[in-house]
């Protein structure tokens, strides 16, 4: 069996590269193997050849053509979703947030006492106070309704002696 005479790939540790030369070849090869990848790519983000982003820079008046100015709103159009999309995740998570920092006061109150730090609330602490009361309130009663069917229930079975 042949021995391999090189190490093969190897993880080597982040430092700054002293000798010149060796700095360079790196980066050469680094240069070239994006190069690479980037020349597999399908296309660019707004446009698909990068010929039509250097022919639309040397000669700015030029007309793109009808394929490259659909890919270019298709992309936008892409864009613009997912932008809307992200500002929806933040609305949610600045909701979620305040939700959280809400409920956090809350178990402080009762821990003071819950009437005496009711009275501190703003005119918006109130009103997410009270629509908390209320949804808890009905969690509580339908949690009641669904005990009391389960109960009923087991009782309908033993009186059948199942």
């Amino acid at each position: 069996m042949e021995r391999k005479k090189t190490k093969g790939r190897q993880k080597i540790p982040m430092q700054k590269i002293e000798n010149k030369n060796a700095l360079l070849t790196t980066f050469s090869k680094r240069r070239e193997g994006l190069f690479k990848k980037a020349s597999e790519l399908p296309h660019s983000f707004f446009h698909p050849t990068a010929d039509a982003i250097v022919s639309r820079f040397q000669n700015p008046d030029m007309q793109l053509s009808q394929g490259i100015h659909l890919d270019t709103t298709i992309a936008r159009n892409k864009v613009i979703q997912l932008k809307n999309r992200l500002e929806e995740l933040d609305a949610i998570e600045d909701a979620a947030i305040a939700r959280t920092t809400f409920y956090d006061q809350m178990a402080e109150m009762r821990q003071k006492g819950w009437w005496e730090s009711i009275e501190q609330l703003n005119a918006d602490e109130q009103i997410i106070f009270e629509a908390w009361l209320r949804d808890t309130s009905s969690k509580m009663c339908h949690h009641l309704n669904q005990l009391k069917n389960g109960a009923s229930s087991s009782l309908g079975r033993e009186s059948f002696g199942v």
